[in-house]
């Protein structure tokens, strides 16, 4: 009985993913982003501790737009009228995003960059 809860939250976790892939557009759009980001990796030939950094950087970001978009069903849900405590409540975890996709794109632009103007010098 207990394998198949461990195996029921599996299917769950996936089915939450697969949601967020079809109608959440900021999921996407950091989705999206990673597969560039792999694909940069694999063209800049990266090392092992760069992938290992760029990996944890998008699972990262994508639990994070997650967490995002469940905090803003749940707050929708608890509070559909307009209340202030509601809209800071998804201000604050979009803002978590936010600051997470500044720090990704700063420790990308770090590990990349160098790469790229090696190659292009």
């Amino acid at each position: 009985m207990k394998n198949n809860n461990f195996i029921s939250s599996f299917k769950f976790a996936v089915e939450g993913i697969i949601h967020a892939g079809r109608g959440e557009r900021n999921f996407r759009f950091h989705l999206f982003a990673a597969i560039i980001v792999l694909v940069a990796g694999i063209f800049s030939q990266v090392s092992l501790i760069e992938w290992m950094i760029l990996i944890l950087c998008i699972s990262v970001m994508l639990s994070l737009e997650l967490i995002n978009s469940a905090i803003e069903r749940v707050v929708d849900l608890a509070s559909p009228e307009i209340h202030d405590f509601a809209k800071q409540a998804k201000d604050m975890s979009a803002a978590a995003v936010l600051v997470f996709a500044c720090a990704s794109a700063i420790i990308g632009i770090l590990i990349f960059l160098p790469k790229w103007m090696e190659i292009f010098n």
